[in-house]
């Protein structure tokens, strides 16, 4: 039987990983060769990026941004909580997305503990564009878990891809096996308007966006190769234990804990403002004009919002930025990024997001 590995550098009491530890494989690649099979057709789970110890300059922004942010962040994980208890009651089974979403499930949780002393059960689990979410672990929940709701947490949305992927995987689910899941989204920003579970729809920066493992209990993304993933195999994992040193993971969800309490009547203020939950997919609309105007062949190249922006900057081959207004002190560390890394900055002042970052492609057609 299928029984959840001891990895990560989060404490149990905090998130269950159900994922299996695959540290013993090799599969980073560096970031062009992964570009270039990506945009060949080559499943992006079955590799990964090279792990590298922050930079000073990376470390400084996440800091600063934390430092920053962290009441409206508090905020945000208080309004998205009310949200959860609101819509599923507390007898609720907390099920983050690895692993964006660990992070987020993990300050949901402490966040219900402290206002309402209910310890929720939360897992995270692995979720993959292209093959879905991983059933055997569903499976896991569901048998240890019967009578709780399921409510499914990420970070935030971009153009909601994984939301749709979410969606789907729901769908696969119920006709496989009989069983209807709830495909709810909770996530701590909608800039997208793809959920209607979000602490806020504010376009942001969330800290934890920055890093890689090191705000991530030190795991890798999910990873789904054939060779390593059997069949009643949880999809896998790697564990990056020489990153200890730089791990910030418990500091974020404690610094982030720690405003609970002195949030409490903004959260209350929030929720009454917040009058607009209806899903209108603003953000999806945005993306299609984007890849109108600049020919983009695939949707895929396109990541939209300051989160999704400043991790193509760190990760990937940019290709340009896009900002909807240049003045915004909200994307001072894209512009720097940018300069750092020699990205062309273009104003297009006609989408909802701030800014929107492209994927260079390597095949010459742009």
């Amino acid at each position: 039987m299928n029984e959840p590995a001891s990895i990560g550098s989060y404490a149990s009491k905090d998130v269950i990983f159900l994922l299996k530890d695959i540290s013993h494989a090799v599969l980073e690649q560096d970031t062009r060769y992964r570009e270039q099979q990506m945009q060949q057709g080559k499943h992006y789970s079955e590799m990964l990026p090279i792990e590298y110890k922050p930079s000073e300059a990376y470390m400084d922004l996440f800091h600063m941004s934390l430092n920053k942010s962290a009441k409206k962040l508090a905020t945000a994980v208080g309004v998205v909580s009310e949200k959860v208890i609101k819509n599923k009651g507390k007898d609720v089974v907390l099920v983050s997305l690895a692993r964006a979403g660990t992070p987020i499930g993990i300050l949901i949780k402490r966040y219900i503990l402290q206002k309402y002393a209910v310890d929720l059960p939360h897992y995270s689990i692995s979720i993959i564009r292209g093959k879905g979410m991983d059933e055997n672990a569903l499976h896991y929940i569901l048998r240890n878990h019967p009578s709780k709701k399921i409510q499914f947490v990420d970070g935030w949305t971009g153009k909601g891809a994984i939301t749709k992927v979410l969606t789907e995987s729901c769908n696969t689910f119920e006709k496989n096996y009989g069983i209807a899941l709830d495909n709810d989204l909770a996530v701590l920003a909608d800039p997208g308007y793809c959920v209607k579970t979000f602490g806020t729809r504010e376009d942001f920066l969330i800290p934890s966006a920055c890093l890689n493992a090191t705000v991530s209990g030190l795991i890798s993304r999910t990873v789904h190769r054939y060779d390593l993933i059997g069949d009643e195999d949880f999809h896998g994992v790697k564990y990056y234990k020489e990153l200890r040193d730089e791990d910030v993971s418990n500091l974020f969800v404690d610094r982030i804990s720690d405003e609970f309490s002195g949030a409490m009547m903004e959260i209350e203020k929030q929720i009454q403002h917040q009058l607009d939950y209806k899903v209108s997919w603003l953000g999806w609309k945005d993306i299609e004009k984007v890849q109108q105007q600049f020919r983009i062949e695939s949707i895929h190249y396109i990541k939209p919002g300051i989160g999704e922006t400043t991790r193509v900057l760190l990760r990937r081959m940019p290709w340009k930025v896009l900002v909807k207004k240049e003045s915004d002190p909200a994307l001072e560390h894209i512009l720097l990024l940018a300069k750092e890394k020699n990205v062309p900055i273009e104003v297009f002042p006609s989408m909802h997001y701030k800014c929107c970052g492209l994927i260079q492609s390597l095949r010459g057609d742009q």
